[in-house]
Order: C-alpha cells, then structure tokens, then sequence
C-alpha cells in the first residue's frame, strides 16, 4: 500500500503532537522534519528516527504529499507560497497569517493552483464537537438565541508553551492562538460572523499581547455572539464556547467536554458520540483524490479577517 508523505517544518510543542499523530497513522510516513532551531530539530529527529532536512529548500525538493507549516504566524505566507509553486499541498496552523494582506497571499496563490490546503483546527477532528453540531443542526435544542465564548488564562503564555513570539503583540496572544479555534467553528455551525463593537486591552509593555477582549457581534441570521477573553487572572484555565437555543442549551467546556442542559434542568455531561476521521485521514484522502473534510486557506481568511479586526 502506498503511504501518504508528509514533511513538517516546524517541530514545537504542537508540531511534535502532529508527528504522533501521523505516526500513528498506518497510512501516513513522516520522511524530513525541519526546523531552524537546530537543537528542537535534533532533539525531534533523534526522539523519533526521523529525517531532519538541512534545509526547507531540501525539503521541497523530496515533494512530500503534504507540508505541514508549524512555525510563528509571520513566516506562513513565504513557506506556504514556496510549497504551492512547487505543487504541494499545505497543512498550516492556525492562525493562516501575520494579518489579512498575508493571509490574502496564501488564498490566491491556493485558488490559482492544483493543490489542496488545509489548516490545524483540532476542533473539526473531535467526536464530541462534531456531535454537538449535530444536535444544533437537528434542532435538539430549538431555535438559537445566543453564542458565546468565555476564555479564562492565568497565565499568557501557558506554563507549557513558553517561547519567544507567542508572548508578542506583533505575532502571539490568546486572540492569535485561541480565539482561531472557535470562531473557525462558530463560521462552520453558523456561517458568516460580523462585529460590532468589541474592546481590546493591551499591557503597557508595547511589547505584550492583549490582556483583555470583549466583543459583540453576530453571525448572518443575526444571532448574537459575544467573546470574552482575559489573562493574568486568579483562577484556573477555563474555556467554554456554549450555543443557546429556546428549548436547550449545549456547552463546550475545556476543548472536548460536552454537556447539555433542557429547560429547568442541569447541565448533564454527555460521553457517547461517533467516531470520526483524523485530520491525517482526512489528508490522505485529499491527496489520493477523495472527498476529505479540510479546513481551506479560503475559511482560514475568514478568521483571519476577525483577528484582524479585533487586534485594531
């Protein structure tokens, strides 16, 4: 059987989670890593007897099926664009850019080739997400009144992702690096998101990424959505992305804990849902040809769009 190649530029913490995952993928074969931090990419090569390139021009040149960009949002636009003219696909984290105008750069160059994109968004890949959009497009719990994300960090950045840029106002932030994964979902459940007003509070370091956002806005049928998001504060990490609807009410708590409360009821925790393809799977079945359910470099401009316009 003929295995999927995929090469990754970029072995951080998240992209040493993406090696395990196509590791564990017996249709999938890792065949270079690259990283211009010559120690992680070492540490990562020498951990999982794997190929490190000495280069990513190297890298082009084996022509993997896929190259995954794990690397801070400004250099997306360079990496992904030297791919797509050599006819490869593009797995990119989130976000898709530095901004707008570079996010703009990667469409285009996709739209105008043969290749397939995709971006990171775990959400899309979890059984308990894609169960609760299920019960919100059978109507489970009636018609949809309100959306709302609250984010909570003690710490920005988390204790377990300490690095250089993800601290920065230029490239990092919880509106960066959080924020990408629900609104990338909200624009799958609901279609277009606008925004209203919204308040974005920065350190005085000019340094430092924004402490504080509160937002207001509204998806195309004009369900408000409201996103609230702060860092620095007394308590434990929490994240809950809930939808509202006139006869229940579904919450997302931590990225995988589902629940679902009914009128003068209590949130119930909710366990069986239906298995569903891997973002490697689905990747393989982008590259053989198949229909494969991707999150495109066209919807990642659409987040991209948000994260512009609440980082201004």
């Amino acid at each position: 059987m003929k295995k999927t190649t995929f090469a990754l530029v970029g072995t951080g913490i998240v992209g040493e989670r993406i090696i395990n995952q196509l590791r564990n993928n017996e249709s999938a074969t890792i065949i270079a890593l690259f990283d211009e931090n010559d120690e992680r990419l070492s540490e990562m090569a020498d951990t999982y007897g794997l190929f490190a390139a000495s280069s990513y021009e190297e890298v082009l040149a084996m022509k993997p099926d896929w190259i995954y960009i794990g690397t801070p949002p400004v250099s997306h636009a360079a990496l992904s664009t030297a791919a797509i003219s050599k006819g490869l696909n593009v797995l990119c984290e989130k976000p898709l850019a530095h901004d707008v105008t570079d996010g703009l750069v990667m469409a285009s160059a996709a739209e105008n080739s043969k290749i397939q994109t995709a971006m990171h968004f775990p959400l899309m890949y979890s059984s308990s997400v894609r169960h609760m959009m299920k019960l919100v497009n059978e109507g489970e719990i009636g018609q949809i009144i309100r959306i709302e994300l609250q984010t909570y960090f003690p710490h920005w950045p988390r204790l377990w992702q300490q690095n250089p840029w993800i601290a920065s106002r230029k490239q990092g932030g919880f509106t960066r690096e959080v924020f990408p994964h629900y609104l990338q979902l909200m624009y799958r459940m609901f279609g277009q998101l606008a925004i209203t007003s919204h308040q974005t509070v920065y350190p005085e370091d000019e340094t430092l990424a924004e402490t504080s956002v509160l937002t207001i806005g509204k998806t195309a049928d004009d369900i408000p959505v409201f996103l609230n998001g702060v860092s620095g504060i007394g308590q434990q990490e929490e994240l809950s992305y809930t939808v509202y609807g006139d006869e229940g009410v579904l919450k997302l708590r931590n990225w995988s804990e589902l629940s679902m409360a009914q009128k003068d009821s209590p949130f119930e925790i909710l366990t069986s849902f239906d298995t569903v393809k891997t973002l490697t799977d689905e990747c393989i079945a982008a590259a053989n040809g198949e229909t494969a359910l991707l999150v495109s470099f066209d919807e990642g401009l659409e987040i991209q769009k948000l994260i512009d316009h609440l980082l201004t």
